[in-house]
């Protein structure tokens, strides 16, 4: 083995190459780490965005699809219904006058408005566009990162300084001890 392979170990068993660096392959710089965190960060904020455009998106389209052929069965509906109440009130006034063979067709027709109308506002109701999903999401992330931050600063504090993390003593400019 030449010097330049061999490692000696430091106080608390880190290993260090002969000129103070770690010689552990996988330790990152607090930098790195940062960096490293700010990325995945930013990569779980843009997925969790997507996620919301995607849950709205899809409420959204149901409606594109439904209101449309809701509109031409509307329309057509709207003429039939007109022949066929005319068509009843007509044959109710044979049995009785014929304006209170109308009238009769038309409070009918309120009534049928009227519980047409209380479903309508109930279904509305119903349609929650807010990206429930998305949210909880976010919330679960938040917590997360709280968690690991909080765990990550007792790590640190246990993790005694490396060489080059100790200061440059005062006297000579040279590393501690």
């Amino acid at each position: 083995m030449t010097l330049d392979q061999t490692s000696t170990t430091a106080d608390n068993g880190r290993d260090h190459a002969p000129d103070g660096r770690s010689a552990v392959p996988n330790e990152r710089s607090i930098g790195q780490l940062v960096a490293q965190a700010t990325q995945d960060l930013r990569g779980l904020v843009s997925q969790e965005i997507a996620l919301a455009k995607l849950e709205v998106t899809g409420g959204l389209a149901h409606l594109k699809t439904g209101a449309p052929l809701l509109a031409v069965a509307g329309f057509f509906g709207l003429f039939a219904l007109g022949f066929l109440l005319t068509a009843a009130a007509w044959a109710l006034a044979l049995v009785v006058a014929t304006w209170l063979a109308f009238l009769i067709v038309a409070v009918v027709l309120l009534l049928v408005a009227g519980i047409a109308a209380a479903l309508g506002v109930r279904a509305l109701k119903r349609v929650n566009p807010k990206p429930e999903k998305a949210i909880a999401g976010v919330g679960q992330t938040v917590d997360a990162l709280k968690s690991a931050q909080r765990s990550g600063t007792e790590h640190a504090a246990a993790i005694p300084p490396s060489r080059s993390e100790v200061p440059l003593h005062p006297r000579n400019g040279t590393g501690g001890a």
